[in-house]
């Protein structure tokens, strides 16, 4: 039986998980300097642009389900991508489009605005503790990813 060779990062007041110790690092920190799951999940995905650059990034999309206990509700934070302020239906129809009609999907009318950091900000907003501009500032003075800058 093969085992995973994946460092863990052990916590018994609290859970992360993702796929890089460092970013789980920064996850648990948020986690013990008060912030909350939503919190957590923003700080892992905000490091992992950093230390595993190759499964998320800024320039992408994010989405987020947080389950609230107290309403028993799962809310969902939709952070794709929005399609340019300046494109409207009647600049397609000018430039020969229509439903039957639709330009190739690598066109550049089909490319949007990453949405990843949007996502973060609402998801903390909406779902954070409200403690995040205290609780950044020591996570980042742990330089928890500065190794991973060094080494990549």
């Amino acid at each position: 039986m093969a085992f995973s060779t994946r460092s863990p990062v052990l916590s018994p007041h609290g859970c992360v998980a993702c796929g890089q110790p460092l970013a789980s690092e920064a996850g648990l920190r948020i986690l013990r300097s008060g912030g909350n799951a939503a919190d957590a999940a923003v700080a892992m995905a905000a490091c992992m642009n950093v230390v595993q650059p190759c499964s998320t990034g800024v320039g992408g999309d994010c989405f987020c389900l947080f389950y609230d206990a107290a309403n028993k509700r799962v809310n969902g934070v939709n952070g794709s991508g929005r399609s340019s302020s300046q494109l409207s239906l009647s600049v397609t129809k000018e430039r020969g489009y229509s439903v039957n009609r639709p330009p190739s999907p690598k066109h550049a009318l089909n490319i949007t605005v990453p949405g990843a950091v949007a996502g973060w900000l609402d998801t903390v907003e909406r779902h954070g503790s409200g403690k995040v501009l205290t609780i950044m500032p020591a996570v980042a003075d742990k330089c928890l990813c500065q190794p991973a800058c060094v080494y990549t």
